[in-house]
Parts: C-alpha cells; sequence; structure tokens
C-alpha cells in the first residue's frame, strides 16, 4: 500500500513535453522507484503518487473530477493540489512532487512537503464521544483529528479488536489470499499518538441525553459534549431447530472469520443458508479453501431483488463454474449433526453451516435514550439525530437522500466511513451536508461488480454489453429517473456514472 510500484511510462525527471499532457488529461510515469501520476487542468499541473493508498488501486486508470482523482476500484478520492485522501475508503494521504515548466518541457522533481492541517475547530466542546468502532466510528475519530479537534474523543467499541477492515472478512482474507495484517484499519500505535482513546470491549448500557454521560455497563460514566452513535448492525439469527449447534455459524466480526478460518481446515462440505452478497461471498471463498460448497435460499436465482435477473444469472453462473451447488426455492427447516434438512424434504450433509440471511441495524440505545426511530435512527441531512449534539452514522443512520428524494438507509462499508467523516465534520461546526451517492462492490472469484446509486426498486433496466461475457453496464430506472448503475470490467464508467448521478438531486 505505498507509491512504489514497477516503473511504468517515461522517467518524469527527465521531462514530458507540455503537448503530451492536454488540460483535463493525465499521464502515468516515474520518480526513480515511486509511480508518479501527472495531471493539468488549464494552467495548473499537478504530480501525486499514482497508488491509491486503500488496496493499491491504478490512479492513473481512474476519472479526474477538477482537481481531484477518483480510484476506478472503490471510488477513494484524492486532492492533487495536497494528496489529501478526502473521501472514503482511503484514509491515508498520497505524496505530492512539484512540478517546473521549462519552455515546452515539463519536469518532475522532488517530493515536497505539504501542509494538510485543516484550522483548529470545535474549541468548546471539551469530550466527543463515540459509540462503536467500525467503519463509521473509525472514520469520525480520524476526522475529528485531522480537523485539528484537540479535546478529548473516546471510541466505545464493543469488539474485542481494534477498526478493522470488515469487507475483506468475506473476501480475500477469509479465502486465504490477504494476509491478517491487511485487516486492522489502524495500528494501537496510531490511535496513542493522536490521543484516541479507544475502549475494547466497551459496551453502553444507556445514554442520558439531557445530562449528556453515557454509562457504561460495568457502571463507567463518561460526561461528552458531543456523541456520534455508530453501533452498526448485528446478523439476523436463524430460529428454526438446531439453530444452537456449534456448527451454525455467523460472519460478521473478525473473530467470525478467524473462527470459519479454523473450521475450514478440517470441513470438507459447508452449507450456505442465504444467497446475500456475504452468503456468496463466503461461498466463493470456502471454494477457494476447497471446500464442497451449497447454498440455500429461496428465490430463483441470487442478489435479483437487488441487482436483477441479468446479473442474477450471472452472478449463479459464475458460482456454478466454480463448482457450487444451488438450492433454491426452498429454506432451511432444520440443522443437527449431519447436515441440514430443507423445508422442501432435502437433507444436505455438511461438516459446517453458515447463515448469512441478512442484518438489522442496532438502534436499542437511541430507542432507549428517546431519539427517533424508524428503520433506523432517523438523521437530517447533517447526519443530526433528533437531539442536540447527538449524531448518527453508518448502517443504523436513516438519512434524506437528495438523489432519491427519499429518506434511505444503506448498510454499504463506504457509506458508513463517508458518513463518519461528515459526522465529525459538522460535529465541529461545519455544516456539511450529507449527500455522497452510495457505492458498494462485490467480489465473486475473479469477477467484480461495483455498483453506484441506490435503487430500492426500478421499473426499467438497460444493460449495455453482455452480462455472460462478464462485460457489461447495467443501468436502473425508476419513473424515468435513473437511480444505480452496476458495472462489471467497466470500471471508469462507474466512476462517470458516480459523477452523473451526483449531480441529480431532487
Amino acid at each position: 500500500m505505498s507509491e512504489t510500484a514497477q516503473p511504468s511510462g517515461p522517467d518524469l525527471t527527465k521531462g514530458i513535453a507540455a503537448s503530451e499532457l492536454p488540460t483535463g488529461a493525465m499521464l502515468l510515469g516515474h520518480v526513480g522507484d515511486d509511480a508518479v501520476l501527472v495531471a493539468r487542468q488549464g494552467e495548473e499541473i499537478f504530480a501525486i503518487g499514482a497508488i491509491c493508498t486503500h488496496y493499491n488501486g491504478p490512479l492513473a486508470d481512474g476519472l479526474l473530477v477538477e482537481d481531484t482523482v477518483r480510484c476506478p476500484l472503490h471510488h477513494a478520492c484524492f486532492s492533487f493540489r495536497t494528496g489529501e485522501a478526502l473521501r472514503a475508503p482511503a484514509l491515508n494521504p498520497v505524496s505530492c512532487w512539484r512540478v517546473e515548466r521549462d519552455g515546452d518541457m515539463l519536469f518532475v522533481r522532488e517530493k515536497m512537503k505539504v501542509d494538510r492541517r485543516h484550522a483548529p475547530s470545535g474549541a468548546d466542546l471539551g469530550s466527543v464521544v463515540i459509540i462503536g468502532g467500525g467503519a463509521a466510528g473509525n472514520a469520525a475519530a480520524e476526522m475529528l483529528r485531522r480537523y485539528g479537534y484537540d479535546g478529548r474523543v473516546t471510541m466505545l467499541s464493543a469488539d474485542d479488536a481494534l477498526p478493522y477492515d470488515r469487507p475483506n472478512l468475506s473476501k480475500d482474507f477469509l479465502a486465504g489470499t490477504a494476509p491478517a495484517d491487511w485487516i486492522p484499519l489502524r495500528s494501537a500505535d496510531f490511535y496513542e499518538k493522536r490521543k484516541i482513546d479507544v475502549r475494547l470491549g466497551a459496551r453502553v448500557a444507556s445514554i442520558d441525553t439531557t445530562a449528556r454521560i453515557v454509562t457504561l455497563e460495568d457502571g463507567g460514566r463518561i460526561e461528552f459534549d458531543a456523541l456520534l452513535l455508530a453501533t452498526g448492525a448485528s446478523p439476523v439469527r436463524l430460529d428454526i431447530p438446531g439453530a444452537d449447534l456449534a456448527k451454525l455459524r455467523y460472519l460478521r466480526t473478525f473473530d467470525d472469520s478467524v473462527a470459519l478460518i479454523d473450521e475450514a481446515k478440517t470441513a470438507k462440505r459447508v452449507a450456505v443458508i442465504g444467497a446475500s452478497f456475504i452468503g456468496l461471498e463466503t461461498a466463493a471463498a470456502l471454494r477457494e479453501r476447497g471446500l464442497e460448497v451449497h447454498v440455500i435460499g429461496p428465490q430463483s436465482r441470487p442478489l435479483e431483488r437487488v441487482l436483477g435477473p441479468e446479473l442474477g444469472d450471472m452472478i449463479k453462473a459464475i458460482h456454478e463454474e466454480h463448482g457450487v451447488k444451488f438450492h433454491f426455492g426452498t429454506s432451511a427447516a432444520a440443522i443437527n449433526e449431519r447436515g441440514v434438512i430443507l423445508k422442501s424434504g432435502e437433507a444436505i450433509e455438511a461438516d459446517l453451516v453458515v447463515a448469512g440471511i441478512g442484518v438489522h441495524p442496532d438502534v436499542a440505545l437511541a430507542s432507549q435514550a428517546g431519539l427517533r426511530v424508524d428503520n433506523g435512527i432517523v438523521v437530517d441531512e447533517y447526519l443530526r439525530t433528533s437531539a442536540d449534539g447527538i449524531f448518527a452514522a453508518g448502517d443504523i443512520a436513516r438519512w434524506p437522500d437528495p438523489h432519491t428524494g427519499s429518506p434511505i438507509r444503506v448498510e454499504h462499508w463506504v457509506v458508513a466511513e463517508r458518513q463518519g467523516q461528515t459526522a465529525a465534520r459538522n460535529i465541529l461546526g461545519q455544516n456539511e451536508r450529507f449527500d455522497a451517492v452510495p457505492f458498494f462492490w462485490s467480489q465473486h472469484y475473479d469477477v467484480a461488480i461495483r455498483y453506484v446509486g441506490h435503487a430500492e426498486r426500478w421499473d426499467k433496466i438497460e444493460i449495455d454489453g453482455n452480462p455472460a461475457a462478464r462485460d457489461c453496464m447495467v443501468t436502473y430506472f425508476q419513473a424515468g429517473r435513473k437511480v444505480a448503475v452496476a458495472t462489471v470490467s467497466r470500471d471508469l464508467a462507474n466512476l462517470r456514472a458516480e459523477v452523473e448521478l451526483e449531480q441529480e438531486i431532487f
């Protein structure tokens, strides 16, 4: 996750002709062993590190938008002026180089020391408390410090591990192709240096919105001037005979993923209950480990409700090509020592059972505190709850989406991080509307699906390309309005769709 890559393109220290870089263009080159991206907007010329700090995405294949570049893999956004990671999922900046013009030639010189500090803010806030150590909570804590807040920041996480990269738990890490050191978002030293008090295994019992006190289950009390709720979601649990057997697993936490990996070392057959994103990604990862995999679901094809029949058929075909066996049109009736009994009467032998049948937002604390709750914690466009000084972000937040014209709640990692960042800035008085277009990605073996927008329903689908060939763009419309776009093997088109949807506001 550095800027070092195999040198490609011209040696920028030797110069390039200015004509090679027209306005609105980018060019990939190198300075020594560092991959460097040069861009031009009008008479301004910039040079930054060419590798995304999230997962090494090639920024040269991304999209130039004004004085920023967006990564083609997971839509992180960087400033060409400062190298700052402006939008999650990237959290670290890229380097900047000085560019010198000599006649008709452009030369990239030395790395620059860039002051990315924001003006101090939040002086009237003695204490900010964050409940939740996931995507939103971590992003918020970091952003408070990036924006110059020097008061107390306390992150209360019910998890036993420091904030980690949750999407990877069902993807590369579970498949065995990503090392464990990829999983933590930050080290303990990172939080210590920034004086972020992270308390693991901390369970909150109640919130007093009037006295502005958080009470922990162990009796501890923490006062706050501002509070961010980022409690996330919990897996929906099966309620069938045998649901208490040890062979049944869920996948939500780092410990869950580690336990599955340990089980997979001795298991030969696994039954995955639920053809959701988490269920299918788990199926793919366990197939990569050599297990025989059976997927059970009541639908006729996977993910049809979210992606439509064409992409559903594509996903089914991909998994079948890798040996996954589907059992559709039925559901699990019971689990026993031999495996899973289906409502259809079929019995599936399995050493291991994984359930992925959805999640529900953890809103009990908010409800007990008297906050407005309706399919999540209701917030305004600034992510403020119904109580003064209390914000909510991530899987629990239901916000007024300017792109659909309706309140929505989504369970996407990137959305949670970006909401955490916006909430932090608003805690500090920035008054920034959350208007980011939702984005998520899903990986199935070597095929990635990227999705921007939000289509709870649609009445028309347009397909450009061929899903069966794993090369397409699927556009979803509601009442004549484009509401979402999914792409396969068309990453730049997905970025362009994101920009277009950003401009569509009710």
